[in-house]
């Protein structure tokens, strides 16, 4: 399987090294305006191949992406320390237009995979400019927010994330969704029963959903960037498609009316299978919740409308 990353700043190597380790390319291409930079990442990662299973490393141009199966957007201005995501915007759109109208010429039946930010104002206009079908260019969406979700509550009860069942949907930010009243552990939710001896408090309730919520923005305030969880997010979307797993993860899809949103895309849960995404699964959440992802998706399809390309 070959696929190309464009962007080797740390989304884009930290999704290189987690598709490396867990070998599900034969072939990584490495893309980067800084083309001595891709090279000596691609030197630095390949001499690890006697310890994984082999996979061919190189630096390339928009070229040497011509069949490959899957391609990984991470290229873009970086999110700086107090600065939102949809700050980023205006500026990541011509990046992504000058990078979609490339690969449409050397990879058009690539299934193509963008984690740039702001993730799902991009995937929109990735989808607007691409000549290829809408659920073959698939943004990351709030899988991140809900590995971070289910991660801080399996903390809380002290069990593995894997059991903890709840989602976050709507931007992939600050307007973000977590769907508390539909979380559960063993088939129970966790706003009603006490679970593992526990009964979760209101105010453990406010302090999850803040950490969820401005994890990105505590990250970068300490180390300057995140990388590492998103790099992991990437490969595992990856595997999903190919291993056609039909795994429901949350993903920036584009909506058209659904809950009432158009306009835009935003994350909600789906379907993935080895063509992308198979289908957008309807959600239960509270009356509260949906007023919040209907808030959220309309700043987001304001946001797209600000946008010129």
């Amino acid at each position: 399987m070959k696929v190309g990353i464009i962007g080797c700043g740390h989304v884009g190597m930290a999704a290189a090294s987690a598709i490396f380790q867990k070998g599900l390319a034969s072939e990584l291409v490495l893309l980067d305006h800084d083309h001595e930079r891709a090279v000596g990442e691609a030197m630095d990662l390949k001499h690890a191949q006697s310890y994984v299973s082999r996979c061919m490393v190189r630096a390339g141009d928009y070229e040497d992406l011509h069949e490959s199966d899957y391609l990984i957007i991470c290229a873009g201005v970086s999110q700086k320390p107090g600065e939102s995501r949809t700050d980023l915007l205006q500026r990541n759109v011509e990046v992504l237009k000058e990078i979609v109208l490339k690969i449409d010429s050397t990879a058009p039946d690539a299934i193509v995979i963008i984690a740039t930010n702001p993730v799902d104002i991009l995937t929109y206009f990735a989808q607007e400019l691409s000549l290829r079908p809408h659920h073959k260019v698939i943004g990351t969406g709030t899988m991140l927010d809900t590995s971070r979700f289910r991660s801080i509550v399996g903390e809380l009860y002290q069990i593995d994330p894997k059991s903890v069942h709840g989602y976050v949907v709507g931007e992939h930010g600050n307007s973000e969704v977590l769907l508390w009243s539909e979380t559960r552990i063993g088939g129970q939710k966790i706003l009603e029963n006490k679970i593992l001896g526990k009964r979760i408090s209101d105010t453990e309730v406010t302090e999850i959903t803040d950490s969820v919520v401005n994890a990105a923005y505590k990250i970068i305030d300490r180390k300057g960037y995140t990388s590492w969880a998103v790099g992991f997010v990437i490969a595992e979307l990856l595997e999903i498609l190919k291993r056609d797993q039909k795994t429901i993860v949350p993903l920036s899809v584009r909506v058209n009316g659904e809950f009432s949103i158009s306009g835009t895309c935003l994350g909600l849960p789906c379907v993935v299978g080895k063509n992308g995404i198979e289908q957008i699964l309807n959600i239960k959440a509270s009356d509260k919740e949906l007023k919040l992802l209907q808030k959220s998706g309309e700043k987001l399809a304001s946001l797209v409308s600000q946008v010129k390309i």
